[in-house]
């Protein structure tokens, strides 16, 4: 029964991207971007479930089973600093992508100031594929630990099925496909997120009494700054609020926002994407919390398993079918949206000019996905950690750069790419040295991607150099 309902629901994910084909125009611009012709409600849902994915269901959960309330401060640092990265810059990424006819990420940056950065537009599309191909196989992965618990699949074949899933739809439709499955799945989702809340308080006598419990768990497990002393508590959300800004450096998400159908509309997108992203991050954590109680013995137990192994062990098979789903779609509604990117930055950004049409894109497609199969098959680091690393990796790359363009500072191209790269090289060696404890190391990275502009802007102005006549696309 188990396997019957988690079907259906791949079925019907399947069917809704497909649909998405018979109102598709046969060209790039629709295949990359729909046509920015997106409506308010469904690009808020498709962003906000492709922001969240199989770190939320995998990650999250296991960080707080693992270390209690404190955990609470990664959700406070990161709706606030997502918050305040969309108030800067959503509406002006929205009117950049406009007023140029950009389908790209990487289009986005290099033409933004109506600029031809071709070198920094390569540079762009190659930390894009890199980071985001990685960023895939991470939640490719995340659906696979859940199929093992439930459905008692090989690892390999969880992965296999999700990539199959999400090639089949991407090829019919695009970012379209991807938007439509999105919205649908950020519903299951929720409803699979809040039937693991309720049954989890009910099994535990009710709210008040399931508090009482988790008292009970340590001294410091309810305690909202854990362990932590002050200045370590304040550098924690520090370093998570420059996780939630990092959202405007995720070329998966940014496409998202630049597909809209009008700037007029990105308040009402946030409308939709906050109150889902907040509800849905509290019920989380407190699904984390109620998993602690049912499964005590944190020493043997992965916590990255929480969720399934909840869902397996309270809820009838057709529920634990409808849960098994929405995991899967988490990582779905992430992975397909990280290989259209992938695919945008292969054919528009690393190869500008080379490989421009439709059936280039698809191919683009393919490959990439294979590639994220092949790092998900061999790479045994936990989903939490390579979701990080890749999410802030990028961030540390690009939003010193959009957050000066939002401002309207410019630099050389070569003293953006300097940008790019100093921001990547800090990250690398915070984390390298041991520090990403201490504070998040898109703190760091970020910042001196920041500094780097402030200096070299000191140094050059708003000097661009020559500037080219080449149509952006």
């Amino acid at each position: 029964m188990i396997a019957t309902s988690f079907i259906a629901f791949l079925s019907l994910f399947l069917l809704i991207g497909i649909s998405s084909a018979f109102v598709a125009k046969k060209t790039a611009h629709d295949y990359l971007i729909a046509n920015q012709s997106v409506p308010p409600w469904l690009v808020g849902l498709s962003a906000v479930a492709t922001n969240n994915s199989g770190y939320m269901f995998i990650g999250m959960i296991g960080v707080t089973y693992s270390t209690g309330l404190s955990s609470l401060w990664i959700m406070i640092g990161w709706i606030i600093g997502d918050l305040t990265a969309s108030l800067l810059s959503v509406t002006r990424i929205r009117q950049a992508s406009e007023r140029k006819n950009i389908n790209s990420f990487g289009g986005l940056i290099a033409h933004w100031h109506g600029q031809d950065h071709r070198q920094l537009r390569r540079l762009v599309g190659f930390f894009t594929v890199f980071f985001l191909t990685v960023y895939a196989a991470a939640q490719l992965k995340a659906g696979s630990k859940a199929t093992s618990v439930l459905l008692d699949w090989q690892p390999e074949t969880g992965i296999i099925a999700g990539a199959a899933i999400v090639l089949v739809y991407s090829l019919s439709g695009g970012l379209r496909a991807s938007i439509w499955t999105d919205a649908a799945q950020s519903m299951v989702m929720m409803v699979g997120m809040l039937a693991l809340m309720g049954v989890g308080i009910h099994i535990n006598g009710g709210l008040s009494s399931s508090l009482d419990q988790l008292h009970a768990v340590s001294d410091d497990y309810m305690n909202l700054m854990g362990d932590m002393g002050a200045f370590e508590g304040l550098l924690f959300i520090i370093g998570w609020f420059f996780g939630g800004t990092a959202v405007i450096g995720q070329p998966h998400v940014i496409i998202r926002f630049m597909s809209i159908s009008s700037t007029e509309q990105v308040k009402n997108m946030r409308v939709y994407y906050y109150l889902w992203f907040t509800f849905f991050y509290a019920a989380t954590v407190m699904v984390g919390l109620l998993c602690r109680l049912i499964f005590p013995e944190a020493g043997s137990f992965d916590p990255e398993l929480a969720l399934p192994k909840m869902a397996q062990s309270l809820l009838p098979d057709v529920f634990v079918g409808l849960v098994l789903a929405a995991l899967f779609a988490a990582t779905l509604s992430t992975a397909d949206s990280l290989i259209l990117s992938c695919s945008a930055a292969a054919t528009r950004d690393f190869f500008s000019g080379k490989g421009q049409s439709l059936i280039a894109a698809k191919i683009s497609t393919f490959s990439v996905l294979s590639v994220a199969v092949w790092i998900a098959l061999s790479n045994n680091q936990t989903v939490f950690n390579l979701v990080l690393d890749a999410w802030g990796l990028l961030a540390s790359a690009f939003v010193p750069l959009i957050l000066n363009y939002c401002f309207g500072r410019r630099l050389p191209e070569y003293a953006a790419m300097a940008t790019v790269i100093i921001g990547v090289v800090v990250f690398v060696t915070w984390n390298k040295a041991g520090l990403g404890g201490l504070v998040y190391s898109v703190a760091p990275g970020t910042v001196a991607g920041l500094i780097t502009f402030a200096v070299l802007h000191r140094l050059w102005g708003d000097n661009e150099g020559e500037v080219h006549g080449h149509e952006p696309n």
